[in-house]
């Protein structure tokens, strides 16, 4: 006896704590279709508070979207009539949600206190009717499957337009995606009653589907369909129109301003043409400075040094740039004058190397900077107002697209994918296009080549499970035209970021000029032994032409060239011991591999020396038949 007391007392507590929960012990709606298709609902909640969720009242979520006959995510009507408690007009608000709207029942200045309140939301909504060949239906959620609370009891009653009869009825509980039918339908006088056989915990739902004759309610006339078909595909519409915009204003732009001028005949020369400088040819063949710039410094370094005014000393750990005491009696171009005068007085130096790190990036920046300043604009133009021009047109139209198409926030967030995947494959053959180019080396094609393979392939294969994953989803909704529209705006944008700039007439000239002085350092020997009038290899030419060749990323065959003619006999006793005064270095071997190997690496020793840029703080996280909650209605809803 004592036993079964206590059992007895445990169900007891265990009730009350039941009793005390907050919940929905009554879900009613009351859903009128018009003979004009509309739909008038009345939903009647009763809920238990205690304060916990419910301290002001309850909200409810309803959404703004619905599925079609032929699934297309279509934009429903909805306008709130009143809200009510327990029978008298109760304060509310509203506020918009992805993909619909909450509906706060409520004051936030007033708390309830703990116990049973009865909620009538009255509302009207259109376009929920699915039109067949065969049928009309209704296809609705009644509660929603985003409730906070378990719902006790959920019921619906469905009024049909005078003199309709219902073809068919089904009925689906649980939740979204369920089949079950824990529920039950009867007829009554002006139509159907739907109600539950158990309870819906949370997550749970009621949903029905009610057939009707053909023609038993009003069909759009095809002017409204023509309206309903033109805001459902404002998304797609925007995003293909924007894509259009865009790839039309830059084909313009470049037809005005991108093309390159016509070039001129090549041919081999042994100088450079107008006399430039070994970092003025870097700049103007690169459109720009390559490597940072630090090429460009590497190659005016070496120029200084064949030319008496510095000394290298290529160290194991450093590289030191000795000034020396020839006077300057010549006139300087901008970068050597500016170097130069960086490294200072005869028998000052400039040591590269970690320690001096912050100096050598003070120096780098304004050896570009003058370079920059003098010759900006005459060899090539960028055309960066064109280029900021698409870009704003660009942001715009997604703008536009995130703003008004119609699609939830899962599936915008999915335009991100495409995005990322234009950039990286933009990015990808811009590299590939420029390590391609006309006149690069053969070791730079073939890895170009090879690396476009290896890639391609991995980026391919992303591409092609990101893209399955993301059309699932898609697919559902007819939005694959929005995803390609907005990952065409993007790589777009990068293609044409590379495209739009253009050598003027002088820059053009002066590219042709430098591609036959790299085709001439690149020549096999007897090749470049037939040309008429081309000087003989000597240890004065190969210094001479040094700089350039690093200018140029052709040191290495260059060197090779002079090695090759070092080891002749043609070169005599005198060549094949040359050793340049203004190099000195600790590496073992012969010079040409030494300086091959110095001019190669020195433009990634100058950068390794310098200080990293300060890290940015960041934070990051990680974290066909029915079923329940299709059709219209549903959303959910809980306290606050």
């Amino acid at each position: 006896m004592s036993g079964l007391f206590a059992a007895f007392l445990g169900l007891l507590a265990m009730a009350g704590q039941a009793w005390a929960a907050e919940v929905i012990r009554d879900y009613h709606a009351d859903i009128s279709i018009a003979a004009d298709a509309g739909l008038a609902v009345t939903e009647t909640i009763t809920v238990h508070a205690e304060g916990n969720e419910i301290r002001r009242g309850i909200f409810r979520d309803f959404p703004l979207y619905a599925t079609d006959a032929e699934g297309r995510r279509t934009e429903v009507d909805f306008d709130l009539v009143s809200v009510e408690r327990d029978g008298e007009p109760e304060a509310y608000h509203t506020e918009s949600i992805s993909g619909g709207i909450r509906i706060y029942a409520g004051s936030a200045d007033v708390f309830l206190a703990p116990g049973d309140y009865t909620y009538t939301i009255t509302y009207t909504t259109g376009r929920q009717i699915r039109y067949f060949d065969d049928h009309d239906e209704l296809y609705w959620n009644v509660t929603g499957n985003g409730w906070q609370f378990p719902i006790l009891k959920a019921s619906a009653s469905v009024t049909l337009p005078p003199g309709v009869e219902a073809t068919r009825t089904a009925f689906y509980t649980g939740y979204l995606g369920s089949t079950a039918t824990d529920a039950t339908v009867k007829r009554t006088g002006a139509g159907l009653w739907f109600e539950t056989t158990k309870a819906l915990g949370i997550g749970n739902g009621l949903t029905f589907v009610v057939g009707l004759p053909k023609g038993a309610v009003a069909a759009p006339s095809s002017e409204q369909t023509t309206k309903w078909w033109l805001r459902d595909n404002l998304g797609m519409l925007i995003g293909i129109g924007g894509l259009v915009l865009v790839f039309l204003y830059y084909l313009r732009s470049w037809v005005t301003v991108g093309r390159d001028p016509d070039g001129g005949v090549i041919v081999p020369r042994w100088d450079a043409p107008d006399g430039i400088s070994p970092a003025l040819v870097n700049y103007v063949d690169n459109k720009g400075f390559s490597g940072a710039g630090w090429t460009a410094f590497s190659a005016t370094m070496l120029e200084l040094a064949v030319r008496g005014y510095v000394v290298l000393e290529d160290l194991e750990t450093s590289i030191v740039v000795r000034r020396t005491d020839k006077a300057i009696k010549e006139k300087l171009q901008t970068g050597e004058a500016n170097l130069l005068s960086s490294i200072g007085d005869p028998g000052d130096e400039l040591r590269i190397d970690k320690a001096n790190g912050n100096r050598v990036q003070s120096v780098g920046r304004r050896f570009r900077d003058a370079i920059e300043k003098e010759h900006r604009g005459k060899y090539y133009l960028a055309n960066t107002g064109y280029i900021v021009g698409g870009v704003v047109l660009s942001v715009l139209s997604l703008g536009a697209l995130l703003m008004f198409g119609t699609f939830s926030d899962d599936t915008a967030g999915l335009l991100f994918a495409p995005v990322a995947i234009a950039i990286f494959l933009g990015s990808f053959a811009v590299r590939i296009g420029r390590g391609l180019r006309r006149g690069s080396p053969l070791a730079v094609r073939i890895i170009s080549i090879v690396g476009m393979a290896i890639v391609g392939f991995v980026a391919a294969a992303m591409a092609l499970f990101t893209l399955l994953a993301i059309f699932i989803d898609f697919s559902e909704i007819h939005q694959l035209p929005v995803l390609v529209a907005a990952g065409g705006i993007v790589f777009v944008n990068v293609l044409f970021f590379f495209l739009m700039g253009a050598p003027t007439p002088l820059g053009r000239k002066l590219m042709d000029g430098i591609e036959g002085l790299r085709i001439y350092m690149t020549l096999a020997e007897r090749d470049r032994m037939n040309m008429q009038g081309s000087p003989k290899m000597s240890p004065q030419h190969f210094e001479t032409l040094l700089p350039y060749a690093v200018a140029l990323g052709v040191e290495k065959p260059w060197t090779e060239t002079f090695e090759i003619w070092l080891a002749s006999a043609a070169a005599g006793a005198a060549a094949a011991s040359y050793q340049p005064a203004w190099y000195q270095g600790t590496h073992p071997g012969d010079f040409g591999g030494r300086i091959g190997g110095f001019s190669t690496s020195m433009a990634s020793t100058i950068a390794s020396t310098l200080p990293e840029p300060p890290k940015s703080s960041s934070s990051g996280f990680s974290s066909g038949g029915g079923f329940s909650g299709g059709g219209g209605g549903g959303g959910g809803g809980g306290g606050w």
